[in-house]
């Protein structure tokens, strides 16, 4: 499959011919064909449609990285011909397929919350054959894509969505959306240590922003503290907290964003209402996936997952509070 071309370009002249910005004489009315090929396919309207990897983004395939390898791999099958560029541009008229499977149009954004329990992994397929939290999803839960990943001993909440475009505006570290854990570590917690990583540092080669650590109480020979970090990188907490002799033996995401973990049980997905969806993440998802106002509405969770407000942000998750008689 060719990549865009250039139209407009002025061929070299042959030697001995009309140059090509000299008029022609208005006599010259039987000219003769050049003897030039004529084209067989008409040239792609790139006036319109989008990026291939853009495209199977924002219908769930995976994120735009992810697809980009995909294409590399010659995974992605457009009209029966084999990609071999991600500058190729759709409309979505085309028959698109990824491996053996036709790619559906992008439907409206939608977005989940789930408890991952620990013993998971958090990808479609481990070689090593252990348990992905794809295994345990319900049926009815289309292709999604989750926001970030979660380690193999690590629970908690886990966003998942069918937009790989918002699933990457998620974890972007220049969003700086704050990700909030509960941990169990053994060792004892110092204000020198809370210090160190409120600082940042480099663990291993690898920069590390700002921690906020929160001291909670001591059990044993163990300490519990609420972490707070904004760029998530991988086993960053583990390997921060280790870095000042603090070794993590319990790790559970309680916030991701303005989303709660709340009291949903282990294994649960729960959907975010498409207008709660829009009053928390509404910039981040682009206009042709936003869920219109009068599209069908599904049945509202239950009331421990409504959106409530604390300290002047959105959060998913809280119980809904009663009134004081």
């Amino acid at each position: 499959m060719t990549e865009r071309r250039e139209t407009g370009r002025s061929r070299q002249a042959k030697p001995g011919s009309r140059p090509q910005n000299t008029p022609k004489k208005s006599t010259d009315k039987t000219r003769k064909p050049t003897g030039q090929s004529p084209k067989t396919l008409a040239e792609p309207d790139w006036s319109e449609g989008e990026r291939i990897a853009k495209y199977l983004a924002r219908a769930g395939i995976a994120s735009r990285r992810e697809v980009e390898r995909m294409i590399e791999a010659g995974d992605v099958v457009v009209n029966g011909v084999k990609l071999t560029s991600p500058a190729f541009k759709v409309t979505g008229r085309e028959t698109i397929k990824v491996g053996r499977n036709i790619v559906s149009a992008p439907e409206p954004t939608r977005l989940w919350r789930y408890h991952k329990p620990s013993g998971l992994i958090s990808t479609n397929h481990d070689p090593e054959g252990r348990r992905t939290i794809f295994d345990e999803f319900p049926k009815s839960l289309p292709r999604v894509v989750t926001v970030g990943r979660l380690d193999l001993t690590t629970e908690g909440l886990l966003l998942l969505t069918n937009d790989g475009e918002l699933a990457r505006a998620l974890e972007l570290p220049k969003n700086a959306l704050e990700r909030t854990y509960r941990v169990r570590a053994q060792g004892t917690v110092t204000d020198y240590k809370i210090a160190d990583l409120a600082a940042g540092m480099t663990v291993d080669g690898v920069d590390y922003a700002p921690i906020t650590a929160v001291f909670d109480r001591e059990n044993g020979a163990n300490s519990w503290l609420t972490v707070t970090l904004t760029e998530g990188k991988k086993r960053e907490v583990r390997r921060a907290l280790e870095a000042v002799n603090l070794m993590v033996n319990r790790l559970i995401r309680i916030n991701y964003g303005p989303f709660e973990l709340g009291d949903l049980r282990p294994g649960a997905v729960e959907e975010v209402p498409p207008e709660l969806m829009l009053e928390a993440v509404g910039t981040m998802i682009a206009e042709a996936n936003r869920p219109q106002p009068d599209a069908p509405k599904r049945p509202a969770p239950a009331a421990k997952s409504r959106l409530g407000t604390r300290s002047g942000s959105a959060r998913l998750g809280d119980r809904k509070r009663r009134p004081k008689k």
